[in-house]
């Protein structure tokens, strides 16, 4: 929706970006700007970088940047309407809704409002109603206690088709409200009926304390096993972790990451209260990002015992690798039933079998995750064969060469030789060659950019906004810069038109920002938050980011304009003669395909 300008002049002036960063950033002071560590990726060293006096954020490590609502956006995980509704009630100021914004208002909090009614309606049943025993029954038989159900807002579905639809049409919500919450489903004919029935519900709380969602587990053993919302106005299984409400509370140093909503449960009832869940999915970055929020130093993984789990597990471990966390992987032994079959475990099982003292042991003595990495490669060969010690150390010298710490690879060396069976000169000097032959991969690589004129100039990081005519787009570059620093030297007209940028982007951030302009507005980096996705901003905010002087700012200004007009220039010649060129092949193709028809 669009908000009248002169409230977001109002709000943006209000909104200091430092007062808003600090809120979530420990910020230092360097001259005039601020730098601390990135919320959005975890790192040690801070290069995250607050300049107060263009009211803008940029991160030198994962590259994100932007304004002050781009800010919120992104930490808050909220779209662009509710992000201003943020500042507006942080800034005590009333937000001036038009019909459409106050319509997405009203509908996102009338979803939100539907879901916690519907969580209310659960919970009753399970608290008393006759409709709610079997839930009561299977959580005893879980050894789940009534104040850890409590807690967990958990609930019981009826073995109903239409309780809960019936429930909440009575409290005046839409049927076509339930079916975008994800609560109802539609049948071939156009009749609803319940999503879930005769099962343990299980409220998907976010870390603001709103229920997006439901996770949700059946008393039997019919299938799905676990049946969980769809992704909603207000829900995106990407960016929430089960339980993380409750965990962010924690005093524990770290999370810990499990793949079920129950081991979750069972977890905090045994007092290990930072265990979160990603519902049954790989860890996404978004969750990851969410982690990082909280400033934790350590992750440990607890997945489920199979190949599933391991794949899970290695794929969080692929994604974290770099982000600065210390990781460690927690496998549960199988355990041994009474006719001597080995199972897996899941947290719960375990705590049920050998008690919260015995997973405490476990957790403890947690794998680092390079142990656990050099357990897997070497599960993978036939450690009896010289074949499978040759794969074993070839793979093992890979993962080794990607260890960023000497002592660490050295360390990881001597233990892959042991493995292996080979001296340990041997390992140490196929782990050098790997590492050569990574860098000589690595140079022909950048010799191939060096090579290409393009890769001279600096292209933007994502591959959607690469640069076609790099000449043309570092003018293009330049005009913005120039626009916000001073846009008192610009002509009125503009001589140029956006056709004649050959950057999309580029060409889209310079009329936003000039239209403001011709309207009077003071120019400003937020301007083009509402039009521009978040991977745009960041481009446009490295842009900045890029040196400009002010001394030759008319000048630079000329120059730019001249480029940008002579390689628009060449490109509509090119197209000129391409336009040629394909008229005169037409006219061939026709003669031809005439003189054939005669022939």
């Amino acid at each position: 929706m669009a908000f009248p300008a002169a409230f977001l002049d109002n709000l943006t002036a209000r909104s200091d970006i430092v007062d808003i960063v600090g809120g979530y950033v420990t910020l230092t002071r360097r001259g005039g700007d601020y730098w601390g560590c990135c919320p959005f990726h975890h790192e040690k060293t801070p290069s995250f970088h607050v300049a107060p006096d263009r009211q803008m954020y940029y991160c030198f490590g994962c590259k994100k940047g932007g304004g002050v609502i781009n800010f919120v956006m992104e930490i808050e995980n909220l779209p662009y309407p509710d992000a201003i509704r943020f500042l507006a009630k942080r800034a005590g100021l009333e937000v001036p809704e038009d019909n459409q914004g106050a319509d997405e208002s009203r509908r996102r909090a009338r979803l939100l409002q539907l879901n916690r009614d519907a969580a209310l309606f659960y919970h009753r049943l399970l608290k008393s109603a006759p409709e709610g025993q079997p839930v009561r029954d299977y959580l005893q038989r879980r050894q789940i206690l009534w104040k850890t159900a409590v807690r967990f807002g958990m609930g019981a579905s009826p073995n109903s088709w239409d309780a809960l639809l019936n429930a909440m049409t009575r409290q005046g919500y839409q049927k076509a409200e339930l079916l975008e919450a994800g609560l109802v489903v539609k049948n071939k004919k156009g009749g609803f009926y319940d999503k879930f029935r005769n099962r343990l519900m299980l409220p998907v709380v976010d870390i603001r304390g709103d229920v997006v969602a439901f996770g949700s587990r059946v008393l039997d053993k019919s299938e799905p096993k676990y049946m969980n919302s769809p992704d909603t106005p207000v829900y995106s299984k990407r960016r929430v972790l089960y339980g993380m409400n409750l965990a962010k509370n924690t005093k524990r140093p770290g999370f810990l990451l499990c793949e079920g909503n129950l081991d979750v449960v069972t977890l905090h009832q045994a007092g290990i209260d930072n265990a979160v869940a990603s519902m049954g999915t790989a860890l996404t970055a978004e969750q990851a990002q969410l982690v990082n929020r909280f400033r934790k130093k350590e992750l440990v993984f607890c997945y489920d015992n199979d190949n599933a789990g391991e794949i899970a597990s290695e794929r969080a471990l692929d994604l974290l690798r770099t982000a600065g966390f210390t990781i460690r992987v927690l496998q549960l032994p199988r355990r041994r039933t009474e006719n001597g079959e080995y199972v897996k475990q899941d947290p719960d099982d375990f705590i049920k079998f050998q008690g919260v003292d015995a997973f405490e042991r476990l957790l403890n003595n947690s794998e680092r995750a390079a142990d656990y990495r050099m357990s897997q490669i070497a599960a993978k060969h036939d450690l009896k064969t010289d074949e499978g010690r040759l794969q074993y150390s070839q793979e093992a010298a890979a993962f080794i060469v990607t260890i960023d710490n000497a002592v660490e690879r050295d360390i990881y060396t001597n233990r892959a030789a042991e493995a292996a069976g080979v001296g340990e000169a041997a390992m140490r000097e196929l782990v050098q060659r790997t590492a050569k032959a990574d860098y000589a991969r690595e140079r022909r690589r950048e010799l191939r950019r060096d090579l290409n004129p393009a890769a001279q100039i600096v292209q933007p990081q994502e591959r959607a906004l690469r640069y076609e005519n790099v000449r043309s787009a570092r003018a293009e570059e330049g005009l913005i810069r120039l626009l916000l620093m001073d846009d008192g030297i610009f002509p009125n007209p503009f001589p140029l038109t956006r056709e004649q940028f050959s950057s999309p982007l580029c060409g889209k951030a310079f009329f936003i920002l000039w239209d403001a302009k011709q309207e009077g507005r003071p120019l400003s980096l937020y301007l083009l938050t509402e039009q521009l996705k978040q991977e745009e901003m960041s481009q446009i905010v490295a842009i900045l980011n890029q040196p400009e002087s002010s001394a030759n700012a008319a000048r630079a200004l000329s120059d730019y304009i001249g480029v940008i007009r002579e390689e628009s220039g060449k490109r509509g010649a090119a197209g000129a003669q391409e336009d040629a060129l394909t008229k005169l092949t037409r006219k061939y193709q026709k003669q031809k395909t005439k003189g054939g028809m005669r022939t």
